[in-house]
């Protein structure tokens, strides 16, 4: 099976009424155990790469190798996604290489740290859609600015700085035709989310729940929602870590989420956690050990036991072979035609 349409994957999640996660990748081993909870789960699969894992890996690595997983699992719909596109010529050239969905992330300038004007943030992102959706490409959107700082990218800060406010969310949809946006609600990039377990002080569900009413065609999504388990953490420290103690979003969080509207989660530090809890270890109990294989697959294996048990808790779990993916060009008509438009002014009608 080719790499498939995000949007099309997001359309089946809100029929069947579940999230799909989106998982960052920078390495083989990485797309590997993604693939592996994918087949173990049967479930469909956004694999995501950052401006830094393109650096990281080079383009032309990252997507062969995504583009292996393809043709070795094509029972299993995978959509190739640009995270956190800082310019259209970061989104664009994600596009000519062949990734199916992008994110321009207008809530932040260029610079990928300070925050951009609202105008700013809507005429870069219109300018992306118009670009993205005649080659039937997905666009994601942010409006509201996360918390914290992760892979390069970020304005810092705690994750209520720049909640994103519902009038605008609404305004940013209609004026950009985004398939799906993503939404500042107290979460942040990188580890150290919170100081204590989150609550509706620190976690605007509220907000969310607005948004979803408000924008019912507009698929949602939730960025910074790895829930940094306590044994993971754990784990790491046992072996020689010094990670301070800290919280992610709860599981359950993320679920009542998923059935308000989020269609997308994305997932990154818990399986950095899990990787790299497992080499460590590796190291400390086999300190003779030097062959990378001795200490690369148990990590690819703790990862995938986080990766195969969060499609579980979002629900996608059972669905990859619920529908026949529809070709980039097919998708590309439904936008053409106005099938796929999202904007609230004609979800109303």
């Amino acid at each position: 099976m080719p790499l498939v349409s995000m949007r099309q994957l997001l359309d089946e999640a809100a029929k069947g009424g579940y999230g799909v996660g989106a998982f960052n990748v920078n390495d083989m081993e990485q797309i590997q155990a993604i693939m592996g909870a994918a087949v173990e789960t049967k479930s469909p699969v956004i694999i995501q790469a950052s401006r830094g894992a393109r650096q990281f890996a080079q383009d032309k690595y990252l997507f062969h190798l995504i583009l292996a997983a393809s043709e070795l699992h094509p029972e299993i719909p995978i959509a190739m996604h640009q995270d956190h596109g800082n310019s259209f010529e970061t989104c664009q050239s994600a596009i000519q290489l062949g990734y199916t969905s992008v994110m321009m992330d207008g809530s932040l300038k260029a610079d990928g740290k300070t925050p951009a004007s609202f105008e700013e943030n809507v005429e870069i992102t219109r300018r992306v859609v118009e670009y993205a959706h005649p080659l039937g490409v997905t666009v994601e959107g942010e409006i509201g600015v996360l918390g914290g700082v992760e892979d390069g990218h970020g304005a810092g800060g705690s994750g209520l700085d720049h909640i994103t406010d519902p009038d605008q969310a609404v305004e940013f949809a209609e004026r950009t035709g985004v398939d799906a946006l993503a939404i500042a609600i107290g979460t942040s990039h990188g580890a150290y989310k919170f100081t204590k377990k989150p609550d509706g002080s620190v976690l605007k569900m509220d907000v969310l729940l607005e948004i979803h009413k408000r924008l019912p065609k507009t698929h949602l999504v939730m960025h910074g929602s790895s829930s940094v388990p306590k044994d993971l953490q754990d784990i790491i420290n046992q072996y020689g870590g010094k990670l301070k103690e800290t919280w992610g979003v709860p599981v359950e969080e993320i679920q009542l989420g998923i059935r308000n509207g989020v269609r997308k989660v994305n997932v990154d530090t818990d399986n950095r956690l899990a990787i790299t809890g497992a080499i460590r270890k590796v190291f400390c109990e086999t300190p003779e050990k030097f062959d990378p294989r001795d200490y690369l697959k148990p990590a690819r294996e703790a990862m995938q036991k986080v990766v195969a048990q969060r499609m579980v808790q979002f629900g996608q779990a059972g669905h990859a072979g619920d529908y026949t993916p529809l070709t980039i060009t097919e998708i590309a008509k439904g936008y053409a035609s106005g099938a796929l438009d999202t904007r609230p002014s004609l979800a109303a009608k």
